[in-house]
C-alpha cells in the first residue's frame, strides 16, 4: 500500500506543480478578463471531459481490478475507447460554443480553445492504470504529456503573447499519449465506434454511473462560468483565481483516491476485517487531507493567488473560505462514493443525492449572482458538497458495517434475503 500510495501521489505531483509555472504566465499575459475566460473555458471543458468519460473513470477501475486476465482488461479498454470516441464528436463543438457564450468579449476564442483541449482529457487511459494498481501507467501516458505541454507552452506564450498556443499543444500531447498507450498496452484492441449499436449498448450499461459523474461535475464546474458571465472581468477574476488553486488541490484528492480505490477493492483478502481496516484507513486519509487543504485555502489562499496570478486577480478570503469548505467536504465524501457505494451497486442512491445537491448548489450560486455577492457563488458549491455528504454518509457507513467480520458471519450462517442490490458488471455486456 505504501508503494502504491507513493506512486499515485508523488508522480501526479508533477501535474500539480507544472501548472504553477504556466498559469501565472497565462494570468499575466491574458489580463483579468482573459484570465476569467480561460478558467471558464477550463471549467466547461472539464464537464465535457466528464461527458466523454461517461462512467469509465468510476466503474472502469473497479472492472479492471476484478478482471482475471489480460484479454479481459484489453476488451474493457477497447469498449471504453469506442464509447468515448463516439461521445467526443458532439462534446467538442458544444463545449466550444458554450464557452464563447460565457467568456468575456475579446477572449472567446481563447476560452473556446481551452474548453476543447480540456474536453479531450476525457480520452485519458488513467483509469486503467488505477484499476491495475500501476501508477507508472498514469505517469507515462497521462501526467507526462500534460507536463510536456505546459513546459513547452511557457516560453511560447511569453514570446508570442498568444495564450491559445497552450491548448493547441495540450491537444497534440494528449493525442500522442493516447496513441502510445494503445500501441503498448492494448495492441489489436477493437476501438472503432462502428457499428453504432455496439457502443450505444455499452453506453446504456453505465447510464447510472455516468449520471452521477455528469451531475456532480455540472455543479462543480459552474462557479467560474456563472461568475464570468455575471460579474465584470476584474471582479470575476478573483473567484477564477481561487477556483484555479482549488482545482489544482483536487489533484491530491484524486491521487489519494486512486491509491486507495484498488487497495480497498482488491479481491482475495483472507479476512473480512482486513477489508474493513482498509476502508477505514481510506476514510481517515481523505478526511485528514480535506482538513489540511481547507486550512491551507483559508489561511494562505489570498496570498497564494496574489503571488501566483498577480494583485489584479487575487482572491478574497471570503471566496477562499467557500472553496476551503468545499475541499474538506469533497475529500471526505470521495471514499464513500468510490470505495463503498458504487462498488456495492448503490449507483441510483448516489445519483439521486448528487442531483439533489446540484439543485441546492446551483440555486445558491444563481441567487448569489443575482444578489451581486461574488463569494456566494463559491459558497454555493460548498452547499452542494454538504448536501451530498449529508445524504451519503449514513448509507456508506451501513455498507461498511455490513462488511464487518460479525456481519459476514451472520450472513454466512443465516443466509439472509437479498436487499435488492446488484453488483455492477465487471465489464460491459459483450466485451469480456
Amino acid at each position: 500500500m505504501l508503494r502504491r500510495l507513493t506512486g499515485f501521489t508523488l508522480l501526479p505531483l508533477l501535474s500539480l506543480v507544472t501548472p504553477f509555472l504556466l498559469l501565472p504566465v497565462v494570468a499575466r499575459v491574458a489580463g483579468a478578463a482573459g484570465w476569467s475566460s480561460v478558467v471558464a473555458g477550463q471549467a466547461v471543458g472539464t464537464f465535457g471531459a466528464t461527458v466523454t468519460f461517461w462512467g469509465w473513470n468510476v466503474v472502469g477501475p473497479v472492472a479492471v481490478a476484478r478482471a482475471t486476465d489480460a484479454g479481459a482488461r484489453t476488451a474493457l479498454y477497447a469498449a471504453s475507447l469506442r464509447t468515448r470516441l463516439l461521445l467526443l464528436l458532439p462534446v467538442v463543438p458544444v463545449a466550444a460554443l458554450v464557452t464563447t457564450v460565457v467568456a468575456q468579449p475579446g477572449y472567446r476564442l481563447v476560452g473556446a480553445s481551452m474548453a476543447v483541449a480540456t474536453s479531450l482529457l476525457g480520452l485519458s487511459p488513467a483509469w486503467f492504470g488505477i484499476g491495475v494498481g500501476q501508477p507508472w501507467l498514469l505517469f507515462w501516458y497521462d501526467t507526462l504529456p500534460r507536463v510536456a505541454a505546459a513546459v513547452l507552452a511557457v516560453p511560447l506564450v511569453l514570446l508570442t503573447r498568444a495564450v491559445w498556443t497552450y491548448p493547441v499543444i495540450l491537444v497534440v500531447a494528449t493525442l500522442l499519449g493516447l496513441v502510445a498507450f494503445q500501441r503498448r498496452h492494448a495492441p489489436g484492441a477493437d476501438w472503432s465506434p462502428l457499428p453504432l449499436h455496439r457502443p450505444v449498448g455499452e453506453l446504456r450499461e453505465q447510464g447510472g454511473t455516468a449520471g452521477v459523474n455528469l451531475v456532480a461535475t455540472a455543479y462543480a464546474s459552474t462557479p467560474a462560468p456563472i461568475a464570468t458571465s455575471s460579474f465584470p472581468g476584474v471582479v470575476a477574476s478573483g473567484l477564477s483565481s481561487a477556483d484555479a488553486v482549488y482545482r489544482l488541490g483536487l489533484f491530491s484528492v484524486v491521487a489519494v483516491g486512486n491509491a486507495f480505490q484498488g487497495w480497498t477493492l482488491e479481491p482475495g483478502l483472507p479476512h473480512a476485517r482486513d477489508r474493513v481496516r482498509r476502508h477505514r484507513a481510506a476514510l481517515a486519509a481523505h478526511t485528514g487531507l480535506g482538513l489540511a487543504g481547507a486550512v491551507f485555502l483559508v489561511g494562505f489562499g489570498p496570498v497564494v493567488t496574489r503571488v501566483l496570478f498577480g494583485d489584479a486577480v487575487a482572491a478574497s478570503r471570503e471566496v477562499c473560505a467557500g472553496y476551503a469548505v468545499s475541499f474538506l467536504l469533497i475529500s471526505t465524501s470521495t471514499p464513500f462514493v468510490r470505495n463503498l457505494l458504487i462498488p456495492a451497486g448503490r449507483t441510483r442512491l448516489v445519483l439521486l443525492w448528487t442531483a439533489a445537491s446540484a439543485v441546492v448548489g446551483v440555486g445558491v450560486m444563481v441567487g448569489a449572482a443575482v444578489a451581486d455577492w461574488l463569494a456566494g457563488v463559491a459558497w454555493g458549491m460548498a452547499a452542494s458538497e454538504a448536501a451530498l455528504l449529508f445524504g451519503l454518509a449514513g448509507p456508506a457507513w451501513r455498507e461498511l458495517r455490513s462488511s464487518s467480520p460479525a456481519t459476514v458471519r451472520v450472513r454466512e450462517g443465516e443466509n439472509p434475503p437479498s436487499r435488492g442490490r446488484r453488483e455492477p458488471p465487471s465489464a460491459p455486456r459483450g466485451t469480456a
